[in-house]
Parts: C-alpha cells; sequence; structure tokens
C-alpha cells in the first residue's frame, strides 16, 4: 500500500533548476544507519497526511510549481506508483523521482512518465552490504544506474558524505567509478545532523569533505558537471 509520509510545499533544492513541491512515500527495505529520514523505513506508521489532501494541494499549485519530487522512503518500492506519477503527470507537472536504485524494474517501467532522477551512490561497491544492513545491494543499483545511462533521460548520482561512515579515499573511489561507467554529473552532499541522531559527527568532520580542495579538485576533473550541496 503507497502510503504518504509528509509533503513539503516548496524547494528549489531537491529538483535542482526547478520549483517543486516534495511528497515523501513511506518504507524502505535498506537500512542505512545515516538516513535522515530513518522513521520513513517501517511501513504502517501512522501518518498526518491524507492522499485527499495531496491531491488538493496539486490541484491549487498548478502553474505555480514546475515539478513534484516523490522521495521517501523508497518510492519506487511500491508498484501502486505508478499510478501517482501518472496523476501528477496529468496535471502537467513534472516528476522528478529520488531512489536508492534498488528496485531496477520499477525504475525501468515508470521511466517513460519521469523527468529527472537522483540516484542515491551510498558507498563503494565493496562497502555497500555494510552501509545499507543488506546483502547483494549493489547489483540492483548497478543495474539501475546502467539503464539511466542508457536512456535520455536527465540524472544525477549523488553521496552523502557521513564522516562515521565514509572516508575521503571512499569518495574518491566512488568518483573514479562512476566516471569509468560514464556518469557525467555527480554531487556530494554535506550530512546534516537530526534529532535523535545517535552519536552524530561534529562539524568539523561534516566540513572536512569540502574543505579537502585535492578532492575536490580531482571530481571536477573526472565530471562534466561536479556540485557540492551544503544546504
Amino acid at each position: 500500500m503507497l502510503t504518504a509520509a509528509g509533503l513539503v510545499p516548496f524547494t528549489t533544492i531537491d529538483y535542482p533548476g526547478h520549483l517543486a513541491a516534495v511528497i515523501f512515500i513511506q518504507g524502505c527495505p535498506l537500512q542505512c544507519p545515516f538516513c535522515h529520514n530513518y522513521a520513513l523505513q517501517k511501513e504502517g506508521t501512522p501518518t498526518n497526511i491524507t492522499w485527499s489532501e495531496i491531491d488538493d494541494f496539486l490541484m491549487q499549485r498548478q502553474k505555480r510549481l514546475d515539478g513534484i519530487v516523490l522521495s521517501g522512503g523508497e518510492p519506487l518500492k511500491h508498484k501502486e506508483i505508478n499510478e501517482l506519477i501518472k496523476r501528477i503527470k496529468s496535471l502537467n507537472y513534472q516528476v522528478a523521482i529520488h531512489t536508492s536504485g534498488v528496485y531496477p524494474a520499477h525504475l525501468k517501467e515508470n521511466l517513460p512518465w519521469i523527468d529527472w532522477v537522483g540516484l542515491d551512490i551510498k558507498a563503494p561497491w565493496a562497502k555497500y552490504d555494510k552501509l545499507t544492513g543488506r546483502t547483494g545491494m549493489d547489483k540492483p543499483v548497478l543495474e539501475s544506474l546502467r539503464l539511466l545511462l542508457n536512456q535520455s533521460i536527465k540524472f544525477e548520482c549523488r553521496t552523502t558524505c557521513d564522516p562515521r561512515y565514509l572516508s575521503v579515499d571512499d569518495i574518491r573511489q566512488i568518483g573514479h567509478d562512476l566516471s569509468d561507467f560514464g556518469v557525467k554529473r555527480y554531487v556530494l552532499q554535506q550530512y546534516r545532523t537530526f534529532d535523535g541522531d545517535i552519536d552524530p559527527p561534529q562539524d568539523s568532520e561534516i566540513q572536512s569533505f569540502f574543505r579537502d580542495t585535492a578532492l575536490l579538485n580531482e571530481l571536477k576533473e573526472l565530471f562534466p558537471d561536479f556540485g557540492v550541496r551544503t544546504s
């Protein structure tokens, strides 16, 4: 069952270059220890928003927003997401998806209606099991990546830099691997602490990736479109 977990009515960050809103979907198969939306991992938790309220919002914001971002959780976990995507497109919005890439078949099914994808690359492939809490997750993510590379759809790969789990060398490895695959846009995202964060890193640790000019210059050389996201 597709459960709405929240709505952000306006953002300029989650769909780069566009004015958008974000609908959060409950449920994710991963158990990443650094997940900012860990409360959305489990399905069945009561929420304070209904699909009727979301549909009213979509009707009211037509021509005022460029697009709607579907995030989570993992929105592509649910086959019913196709109905929501088609509803959003019928109202003349663009559709953006934030995904971990672990459901390549669902991604492929929905690509005809999707305008942009943000693909989270959690870790170097050798660390994927440890950092997602599941075994074998690197394989479907790679399948999703290959799928996007073979389509004309716009997408970015991005990595959230939690210094408790990733090092500069890890980021360097991810960058080289993605560049070798042919990825054009890669973004480093600053880790943000949150209420309930267990043993959160210090600000100086969080910023260490973004002060490392050698790392940033190396990544700029690897990608035609490289960026950092610190807000």
